[in-house]
């Protein structure tokens, strides 16, 4: 399946069930004007009705992933505010505004998202990334928290997402300063997973092997793991461990995962 989300976004699902979502504003480095916003959170909720999802691979066409807010939009900002902005306040999608949900939406995804990062990404562009489960970089890959150098704070789930990836005094250096990190400092400190020679084909690589995983016991893994980061206590996720666990044991897919390993084979599993 092929689908374009207005102009900004491209999406294929491919036979295994993995989706590839592409933002796809190239001649702009994928900058994030209001039409972008719209379209990553339509893709979202595109994917979100997709039976079959296994996995999803998030990345940029050209030169970049995403290099943050348009520029056109703050050159409207500078113009004494007019048609910059939008009202942040209302909540559109459950605890999240509409700017929030582009980023922080792909946790509530059922499967797993892998981000392949290359270029830039900067500000909100890496606010999407961090939405990823999964970030796989390019050696060249430049990150900033970049919202201070427009007199701004991160607004997209930024301090959400990186309150569970990096230390607390490194999330207020990097919000503070603005300052670029690349890709080796960036693995380093929580910002990304690990760096690639090819970021896109090892995220291919990897989705598709998470595919040939028990559908299952993979957003089974995913609903502790988004419980684990959103703080859940110690004794309220250990139930949620079992719960998880025991619905899992003895169940169609389940089964054939055993009987799959015993035979030495590939598994086939449904759902």
């Amino acid at each position: 399946m092929e689908a374009a989300v207005q102009d900004r976004i491209r999406i294929s699902i491919d036979a295994l069930g993995v989706a590839e979502v592409c933002l796809a504003r190239p001649d702009k480095m994928n900058a994030l004007d209001f039409a972008m916003f719209d379209a990553i959170a339509a893709a979202i909720d595109q994917l979100k009705s997709e039976r079959g999802l296994r996995a999803v691979v998030l990345h940029g066409e050209g030169r970049a992933f995403c290099a943050g807010l348009d520029m056109g939009r703050m050159d409207k900002i500078a113009a004494a505010g007019e048609g910059g902005f939008r009202d942040l306040r209302p909540r559109s999608h459950g605890t999240m505004n509409s700017a929030q949900y582009v980023a922080q939406g792909w946790r509530e995804l059922v499967v797993p998202v892998i981000a392949a990062v290359h270029g830039v990404a900067f500000g909100g562009g890496l606010q999407v990334a961090l939405g990823a489960d999964i970030r796989l970089i390019s050696a060249d890959l430049k990150m900033s928290v970049m919202e201070v150098k427009w007199g701004l704070v991160p607004d997209m789930a930024g301090i959400v997402l990186m309150r569970g990836l990096l230390r607390d005094d490194v999330v207020r250096e990097l919000t503070y300063t603005g300052r670029v990190v690349d890709a080796e400092e960036a693995v380093q400190l929580g910002l990304a997973t690990r760096v690639c020679a090819d970021p896109l084909a090892a995220a291919r690589e990897m989705a598709a092997g998470i595919a040939q995983r028990s559908p299952d016991a993979v957003r089974a893994a995913k609903r502790l793991l988004n419980q684990a980061a959103a703080g859940t206590g110690d004794a309220a996720l250990l139930q949620a461990e079992s719960n998880e666990q025991v619905a899992l044991m003895g169940a169609p897919n389940q089964v054939e995962a055993v009987r799959a390993n015993l035979e030495k084979r590939a598994p086939v599993f449904h759902g």
